[in-house]
């Protein structure tokens, strides 16, 4: 079972693939909002940032042991995802910046990625992620 990590600034689409993805590969599904709502921590420091990576990694493995698991957070710094660890990371490249400052001048484009998305359509671009994950195709073909 694998980790897949939907990332990428706020509004690029992340929460839409993801709610495609999941229903094709059949995969259970955490959002960062809803995880910050749950813990009531609304905190964007960098601490705050890594402290969110820790939690999400902590769920998301709880749930690997039986499922693939799609998580759709900003994620944003080298060191965030590093933290979190997926197996597989879709980078939502579809916008140059967010309507959040702060999360701009953070946000470091990863240098590491699976699949690289660079147009918000979530139901071309699920398709062909879920082909991958159902035909175990090579993920270099995307």
């Amino acid at each position: 079972m694998k980790i897949i990590l939907i990332m990428g600034l706020p509004g690029s689409g992340k929460t839409t693939l993801a709610s495609k993805l999941v229903k094709l590969i059949n995969a259970e599904w955490i959002n960062a909002d809803n995880v910050r709502r749950e813990a009531n921590d609304w905190d964007f420091s960098p601490e705050g940032r890594i402290r969110q990576s820790k939690r999400m990694l902590k769920l998301a493995q709880d749930l690997k042991k039986s499922n693939n698991v799609v998580v759709d957070f900003v994620c944003p710094t080298h060191k965030t995802r590093e933290i979190f660890n997926p197996d597989f990371i879709i980078w939502m490249d579809t916008i140059k910046k967010s309507k959040f400052d702060d999360t701009n001048k953070l946000f470091e484009r990863p240098k590491n990625y699976d699949v690289r998305v660079t147009e918000k359509n979530a139901v071309f671009w699920s398709k062909k992620i879920s082909n991958l994950f159902n035909n175990e195709k090579n993920k270099s073909s995307l």
